[in-house]
């Protein structure tokens, strides 16, 4: 663990971030990998502009600053250093800015991935607000699903998000797939330690145990717009199956669109990416987030941008 006052590291500035917000307004940001469509300043901004705030949320892609992960801590510091009250942290890098923190809320140490980091009091703290997004998420959009055995695809930032919140869920078995099969174990041996021997399992072949679970889950990369292909071959499921997707641009998938052709209840990933967006806005702000606003706004706000694409 690092703490970034003694560091002596240059101020890194970013052409989105004009010295005005940074003189008044709340700062905050995004960092990953590709990350030019998501919505999140939009959440995040939207939500700041109702509530009467000036919040500004910059977006810092690494695959367009050509930067990597070894600079990952370097602009921590740097945004600490700007006076950012916090980033989110989304793909690849959820486990890997572990190393750049002072602490981790417990939440994020059981989990063992960080999707949002405060700067408060010299500190660099990271938390983890995807566990209680997608739990919600759950909750709220495939109410009454039944849980007792779950297949889980990804074993990366967010799939430990998403196995600590279906098991906190009740979901009597999970398993996990992941093609870093080093990871999905584990992945499982953590969950095993938290939960008890027995409720979580590996497989290196999907398609195989498919037929004997309840519900899927797809915590994948796979079909976003950069790789768009289903996780699995869809025509394997049935009508009594439902399919959760924590990727949410676009909203329909194609492992949604062929679950639904399938007769599966689906639930897409907006529900997840509202409400682990209100949560960390919240730790961000020190405000409540109005959680069904954000929602409307997020629907809003991709059917326009889908309409858009489309013409």
């Amino acid at each position: 663990m690092r703490r970034y006052a003694s560091l002596g590291l240059p101020v890194l500035s970013h052409p989105s971030v004009s010295a005005e917000v940074q003189r008044k307004g709340i700062l905050t940001g995004l960092i990953g990998r590709h990350i030019g469509a998501s919505r999140s300043p939009w959440m995040h901004e939207q939500e700041a502009r109702a509530q009467g705030l000036a919040l500004t949320y910059t977006l810092f892609d690494f695959a367009a600053l050509g930067r990597d992960e070894s600079y990952l801590c370097t602009q921590l510091k740097a945004a600490a250093a700007l006076g950012f009250a916090g980033v989110n942290i989304t793909y690849p890098y959820k486990q890997a800015v572990i190393d750049c923190l002072d602490e981790l809320s417990p939440n994020a140490a059981r989990v063992g991935a960080v999707n949002t980091v405060k700067f408060a009091n010299g500190t660099i703290v990271g938390h983890n607000t995807d566990v209680i997004g997608f739990a919600e998420s759950i909750r709220n959009g495939l109410p009454g699903a039944p849980l007792g055995r779950v297949l889980q695809l990804g074993a990366g930032g967010g799939g430990a998000a998403t196995a600590q919140a279906l098991l906190e869920l009740g979901a009597a078995r999970l398993i996990v797939c992941d093609m870093d099969r080093q990871r999905a174990g584990a992945l499982v041996e953590k969950l095993e330690e938290s939960f008890g021997p027995g409720r979580a399992e590996t497989t290196a072949d999907p398609e195989a145990v498919i037929s004997s679970v309840d519900g899927l889950v797809n915590a994948t990369p796979l079909g976003m717009a950069a790789s768009p292909q289903s996780p699995i071959d869809t025509s394997t499921l049935t009508r009594q199956q439902w399919v959760a997707d924590i990727v949410y641009f676009p909203l329909e998938t194609e492992l949604l669109r062929g679950a639904r052709a399938r007769g599966c209840r689906t639930l897409d990933g907006s529900r997840m990416a509202v409400y682990q967006a209100a949560a960390a806005f919240e730790i961000f702000t020190g405000r409540g987030a109005d959680r069904a606003r954000m929602l409307r706004s997020f629907v809003e706000y991709s059917a326009g941008s889908r309409a858009a694409d489309e013409s």
